[in-house]
């Protein structure tokens, strides 16, 4: 079974059989039938053409689905006639999954494991332990994002900036279970880049692959985190850092610029320095000025504190800080750097431990808890 083609697949399948008259949530349903068929079938019988036995296994599953159901008689008259067995037609309906999966009637968590469900293929159950969440939940907020959207027309035009918001959500759930979210989220972004000229679509592509060219890196053998700083540059993917580079660069000289361009900007001078010494961080602060100026983020700012604090010393970023709103995460951990580097590790070190009390994952706590214990074997 070529699982990568068997998924590639799905989108246009589920598209397909919307124009012919089904829903969203009844097509994806007869789709998913289809699919289980497949793996029981394809190993021993591969077809000639995967996607034309694809759509005609879940025609078929849609229409004994709809013709069971008595009280539908207006969907049971749309799908009266089989259509003729043929070559299936040409047309990439995916675009069309991403801008519906984003309804903007949906909660952020229903249109990620929607677009995981419908665009990415994936099982409930693999979206289920990808989230950690058990599968009877995930199964629940996938049946309710389906209903949902199951009244909206197919042809609706999307909005471009919620599908990436979305594909960025995903993206920033990294890794757990048997399915890496960020590689899907690269996946998946390669696709709509493909089908959407768009800057800030390249912007996000870019951001996604400087980024996941760090992550050999990000932790030691031990599963500890490692800090950028001290991270082993000779670990980083170069060539994904050298295609992010050059789609980065293509979106900028469209002069458009967007908040994902300049968060890849961003990450592209972080990857440009040969050591953590040598990172341009001057630069980075303009950038996160521009991010500033494009989002009103206060993440953004707390990030800027960081770079103000690099660039100009400890003392300017803890001013910087003071501007931040203090309930943010991760505003202790920041502040605590900074402290520490500014000679003041008794106050570090308190930040560091009650940063670590509301760390959002266990390798985050238990970076912050080494720092402080660091600090205070010191004294």
């Amino acid at each position: 079974m070529d699982e990568v083609l068997l998924r590639s697949l799905i989108p246009g399948v589920i598209g397909i059989l919307v124009r012919r008259g089904a829903d969203f949530a009844a097509a994806e349903d007869a789709v998913q039938d289809a699919l289980i068929e497949a793996v029981r079938v394809w190993p021993d019988d591969p077809p000639r053409d995967p996607k034309g036995w694809l759509v005609t296994v879940a025609w078929r599953r849609f229409l004994d689905a709809t013709r069971a159901e008595a009280s539908r008689r207006r969907r049971e008259e749309a799908v009266e006639e089989e259509p003729a067995p043929g070559p299936v037609p040409g047309g990439d309906d995916t675009l069309r999954l991403y801008f519906l999966c984003a309804h903007p009637s949906l909660t952020p968590s229903s249109a990620v494991a929607l677009t995981l469900r419908a665009v990415g293929g994936l099982t409930t159950r693999q979206i289920a332990r990808a989230y950690l969440v058990p599968e009877a939940t995930m199964a629940q907020r996938i049946s309710r994002a389906k209903r949902t959207v199951s009244g909206v027309r197919f042809e609706r035009p999307g909005d471009v900036f919620t599908v990436l918001r979305v594909l960025y959500l995903v993206f920033n759930e990294g890794y757990a279970g048997d399915v890496d979210l960020a590689a899907e989220a690269i996946r998946l972004t390669r696709q709509l880049a493909a089908a959407v000229d768009h800057p800030e679509v390249a912007g996000l592509l870019a951001l996604m692959l400087l980024h996941h060219a760090r992550r050999a890196a990000r932790t030691a053998p031990d599963g500890s985190l490692v800090p950028l700083a001290e991270q082993d540059r000779g670990r980083w993917d170069t060539a994904a850092i050298a295609e992010g580079v050059r789609i980065l660069q293509a979106a900028l000289a469209r002069d458009r610029l967007g908040e994902y361009q300049a968060q890849a900007a961003v990450a592209a001078l972080h990857a440009d320095a040969p050591t953590a010494a040598e990172t341009d961080w001057v630069q980075i602060v303009e950038w996160y000025d521009e991010l500033a100026r494009l989002t009103r983020s206060p993440v953004v700012r707390l990030n800027r504190a960081v770079a103000v604090g690099e660039a100009d010393g400890p003392r300017a970023g803890l001013a910087a800080l003071a501007e931040v709103d203090a309930s943010l995460p991760r505003y202790a951990a920041v502040s605590a750097y900074l402290h520490e580097r500014d000679g003041d590790p008794e106050t570090a070190a308190r930040l560091y431990a009650e940063a670590a009390r509301t760390a959002q994952n266990t390798a985050e706590r238990d970076h912050l808890t080494r720092q402080a214990a660091r600090l205070n074997s010191r004294r």
